[in-house]
């Protein structure tokens, strides 16, 4: 099985500092949509892992969770992409949990859910602690420049030998071309 995993915001959908609280707010960046087709139409398992401490916040519910969730969903199908699994960490950056990147229990949870080791797996994030779950469960970091990907490239220190990208189309193009072998 060939696998890519993603973060969320910042690498499918803009980001926000104030969060993405409702499926209105909810908005692709350019090309993330195409990207996640061609990975779908070249036999790739798309798979998304990511912080959501809104809900632990209050800022959003389960809920309203699932509702942003079916509107990416339904943006990834309307060209022609699928999107196989959503894993994602509910809780708050003081509640302790393994599930919250960047300790690894995302990444522990799909490596279980898919029967498969997640060594050589690209994991592309626009954060640090994207990076250091990836690297904690021997899958391959990707870097975007979209999201907080640039603010992570001038503060991170840990960083060394995860290839960068501008965007997601960016990285799809390199991978489905054989750049990343």
């Amino acid at each position: 099985m060939k696998l890519v995993i993603l973060d969320r915001d910042g690498v499918i959908n803009f980001d926000s500092d104030e969060y993405i609280k409702s499926p209105e707010e909810w908005a692709p960046i350019p090309g993330s949509l195409e990207a996640i087709s061609r990975l779908h139409r070249e036999g790739y398992t798309v798979v998304v892992a990511s912080n959501q401490s809104g809900v632990a916040r209050g800022l959003f519910s389960m809920d309203m969770l699932a509702k942003i969730h079916d509107k990416m969903l339904t943006a990834v199908r309307a060209k022609g992409g699928e999107i196989d699994a959503i894993f994602f960490c509910p809780h708050g950056p003081d509640d302790g949990c393994r599930c919250r990147k960047p300790l690894p229990g995302l990444f522990e949870e799909i490596a279980t859910r898919l029967n498969r080791s997640l060594e050589g797996v690209f994991a592309v994030g626009d954060s640090e602690r994207d990076v250091v779950a990836a690297r904690a469960v021997s899958a391959r970091p990707v870097l975007l420049r979209t999201g907080k990907g640039e603010r992570t490239l001038r503060k991170s220190k840990s960083l060394d030998s995860a290839p960068v990208f501008t965007d997601l189309a960016a990285f799809t193009d390199a991978l489905l071309a054989g750049e990343l072998a």
